[in-house]
């Protein structure tokens, strides 16, 4: 009982860095990230990734296959075309598979190399930094557009900020009719809405989509990403000490402090670091790499390159800020593969593997039959027993097709209604029948029977059961 607990003391102060306070609040009540333009590895990968992403967004919804536009996703008529295959709502499961792989996939980069997709290929992130490209070549540098938005008003002002916003608003407008060119076709998209004959719906939500897109990558752009974006909330419950994140070498930076390329570091007792606040400038969300791993750290990779341009004009080697692991910074070996991966790969493995089955397997055609409510069964003049059905007859193919009705599980019979049909590309087809039989033809109050549907060239099957009444 006189046993004393020892107390640890955890020093609660911590340093965080933060955009500095300005008194002009013309911008917006937050202070205002001017992102410093800087040349890399890593930022030339990351500008490479931003223009085939870009390329692909604005050509995959121009491509042809066959006579119709290759992607098409036609929430209208729920006819959602991907090259040669055509998918309905019926196959719901087959987008649940994307979105399922897809989620994994991303756990899994994560888990491997941090937040790498928020960095390199999050549209966020490339319409942001293309919207930059703009403020600089319009503006000029970092330095440059900062002391630029303190000056007064003047003419060189207004037509500079025109220029520029002009120039967000095409780009925006631009994305906003290509991402809808994916759900409507888009040579005509294009045509009805620079002719003003496009509907008001479509009118509408391109403004809406080009609207938000000029919000987000011109006025809001990290905000979106610290105090919007969910991923950045639970990012870090997929990391671990074998992650590779962007981080500073606090052993070999600290003491950190300015000197010149003569000063003897180690006779000084500094670090690495010359706190030249570069790696502040050149970040997005305007985070300091230097207070450890933070949320808002989006893996973009534009600090290393600041630092290592810094480090090369000093003459210290590179690497103080890295993609590292904490293992690795602790002088342990960094585990590769390890058993939160093995999971991931599992899942994403039986995921891809039902997925290529449902495609495989997949029946361009499908056939649902209805019984008549109102009366199980009638006895015609002739004294026959009469069942009457609807056949839904669903085309998924991009072809218009023929086929021939069946009746199976009856030796005698007559058949009501068109035993050849043909049924468009993408139709729903609506077809009553009716069967008759002579009851005595009949030996129990329900016969099974099965209804076939076959293509006329005969390389396609199904059927569908249902049942006969005879009644008493």
């Amino acid at each position: 009982m006189n046993q004393k607990i020892d107390i640890k003391n955890i020093p609660s102060d911590v340093k965080v860095h933060r955009p500095e306070q300005s008194d002009n609040h013309t911008y917006n009540l937050r202070s205002r990230i001017y992102v410093r333009a800087v040349k890399g590895l890593h930022q030339l990968i990351r500008r490479k990734i931003g223009i085939i992403s870009l390329g692909l967004f604005g050509l995959l919804p121009w491509l042809k296959y066959g006579d119709r536009q290759a992607i098409l996703l036609d929430i209208v008529n729920q006819e959602f075309n991907i090259f040669g295959l055509t998918l309905w709502p019926q196959d719901l499961t087959l987008f649940a598979s994307i979105l399922i792989i897809s989620a994994y996939l991303l756990f899994f980069v994560t888990t491997f190399y941090g937040r790498v997709w928020c960095g390199y290929l999050c549209p966020q992130t490339v319409w942001t930094f293309m919207f930059i490209w703009f403020e600089e070549k319009i503006e000029g540098t970092a330095n440059k557009r900062k002391r630029f938005d303190e000056m007064p008003m003047s003419w060189t002002k207004v037509w500079k900020k025109t220029l520029k916003h002009t120039s967000w608003w095409g780009v925006s407008l631009l994305t906003s009719l290509t991402f809808i060119g994916y759900f409507v076709p888009i040579d005509q998209l294009f045509v009805d809405f620079f002719t003003f004959e496009a509907s008001s719906a479509i009118v509408g939500w391109t403004l809406f989509f080009a609207g938000a897109t000029y919000a987000n990558a011109g006025w809001m752009r990290e905000v979106m990403c610290i105090h919007m974006c969910p991923y950045s909330r639970f990012q870090s419950s997929m990391f671990d000490k074998d992650t590779f994140t962007v981080t500073y070498d606090t052993e070999r930076g600290e003491k950190r402090g300015p000197r010149s390329r003569k000063v003897n570091r180690e006779e000084n007792g500094l670090g690495d670091c010359i706190d030249c606040n570069l790696c502040v400038q050149v970040c997005p969300t305007g985070i300091d790499i230097r207070n450890g791993l933070q949320y808002e750290c989006i893996n973009c990779g534009a600090c290393i390159d600041a630092c290592d341009e810094t480090m090369d004009k000093m003459n210290y080697p590179r690497g103080l800020i890295s993609y590292t692991t904490e293992h690795s910074l602790e002088g342990k070996p960094t585990k590769i593969l390890r058993g939160k991966l093995y999971g991931y790969l599992v899942v994403i493995s039986i995921m891809f593997a039902a997925f290529i089955w449902q495609i495989s397997s997949r029946v361009p055609l499908e056939l649902n039959i209805e019984r008549d409510r109102n009366a199980l069964y009638r006895e015609t003049d002739e004294g026959l027993i009469e069942n009457t059905y609807t056949l839904q007859i669903i085309n998924k193919s991009q072809t218009d097709n023929e086929y021939l009705i069946e009746i199976q599980g009856l030796d005698h019979f007559d058949f009501i209604g068109l035993k050849q049909i043909k049924v468009k590309a993408g139709e729903v087809l609506r077809l009553p029948i009716s069967i008759a039989v002579d009851p005595f033809e009949l030996n129990k109050p329900i016969t099974d029977i099965k209804i076939v549907l076959h293509s006329t060239s005969g390389d396609l099957t199904v059927d569908e059961e249902s049942r006969f009444f005879k009644g008493r």
